[in-house]
């Protein structure tokens, strides 16, 4: 069987695809591709860099966003091995030494 000019038997490995079953977003990418003349890949790629960008800006505003960042900071400076492990506080009943 031939396919698009192969023979069938020849393994081929290609770019990872995405496949979305909407006819509106269809319709909007063939739209915006002959409009701007992009391929439909790379406005894909833009708008969800952009929607990742708003959802990013949306974070930042949560009152929790300071602490999120405090505590991604202190675990990149966390020496690889550390443990949380207070053992040396307590004594073999659980007790505070």
């Amino acid at each position: 069987m031939l396919r698009y000019g192969l023979s069938s038997t020849k393994n081929i490995t290609s770019e990872p695809q995405l496949s979305i079953r909407s006819t509106k977003a269809r319709d909007l990418a063939h739209a915006l591709s002959r409009r701007t003349g992009q391929p439909i890949s790379r406005l894909v790629e833009l708008a969800l860099e952009r929607y990742d960008v708003e959802l990013r800006q949306q974070d930042k505003k949560h009152p929790l966003y300071a602490v999120w960042e405090l505590a991604t900071e202190g675990r990149r400076n966390v020496p690889a091995g550390t443990t949380s492990a207070h053992d040396d506080l307590y004594d073999e009943n659980g007790l505070p030494i």
